[in-house]
């Protein structure tokens, strides 16, 4: 049985392998080659990296019996043109969604990275963005020198961190998730008075980085999740077993 998994987050690694353990024929889609690196080599599974639009995502799912959604929950522009793709091949499509975070108490929640950003525009103090490097822009105004982004240490990252005016000190190029300790290390190495981050669940360390903050009386501010429908990771795992016939 063919799927397509679009994939670039844990879930859907962790998935991609599973269904090719039962003997599925699974095509991952990422967005990167850092993307392609962090879903590995598995038998049973063939990788394709690359940004997509429509036309090359019909082309990905064309022939599939199954496509699973596995994007970031804050990957909207690419869930939207899924949806299209397979709607237009006429594929089932599943939408894999992590498990939401509780929203701690005292946190600033806004819709959108550029809200959240307006409202720092009347505070002062450094501001570590835990957000990634395509939220840049949006916080730009603020000044580079109030920033503190960490971000993923790609060529691509460091030249997003020059265009918003970040000085090269400030820049913290790491892979995560990252543990309390950590980030309770880089607030108070760093003086920071605000952690910006997304809600990427547990798997994304959301409680590692809410809990520094409590530690230290760093301010979170959350940008929340876009709402859409979907499933848990055994809810969609279920459905695919029943799909090949296992019990």
């Amino acid at each position: 049985m063919k799927f397509v998994i679009f994939s670039g987050t844990t879930e859907g690694r962790r998935l991609s392998r599973e269904l090719a353990r039962l003997g599925g024929a699974v095509t991952v889609c990422v967005a990167t080659e850092y993307g392609r690196e962090e879903q590995g080599e598995a038998p049973g599974v063939t990788v394709l990296s690359g940004r997509m639009d429509e036309g090359a995502m019909r082309r990905a799912v064309s022939g599939a019996e199954l496509c699973v959604d596995a994007t970031h929950p804050y990957a909207a522009q690419a869930s939207r043109t899924i949806r299209a793709a397979c709607a237009e091949e006429k594929i089932p499509l599943l939408r894999l969604l992590r498990e939401e975070s509780e929203v701690p108490a005292g946190a600033e929640v806004f819709a959108s990275a550029r809200e959240a950003a307006q409202w720092l525009k009347h505070t002062r103090g450094g501001v570590l963005l835990a957000t990634g490097a395509k939220e840049l822009p949006a916080f730009a105004p603020l000044g580079g020198e109030r920033l503190y982004p960490r971000v993923l240490p790609l060529a691509s990252s460091l030249a997003a961190c020059a265009a918003a005016g970040v000085p090269s000190r400030n820049i913290l190029a790491l892979q995560g998730p990252f543990s309390q300790e950590l980030n309770e290390a880089l607030i108070r190495q760093y003086h920071i008075r605000y952690l910006v981050t997304k809600d990427g669940g547990r798997t994304g360390g959301f409680g590692e980085k809410a809990a520094a903050a409590q530690a230290t009386g760093t301010q979170l501010v959350l940008i929340r999740r876009p709402r859409e429908d979907g499933l848990g990771y055994d809810a969609v795992f279920k459905q695919c077993r029943e799909m090949m016939g296992c019990r």
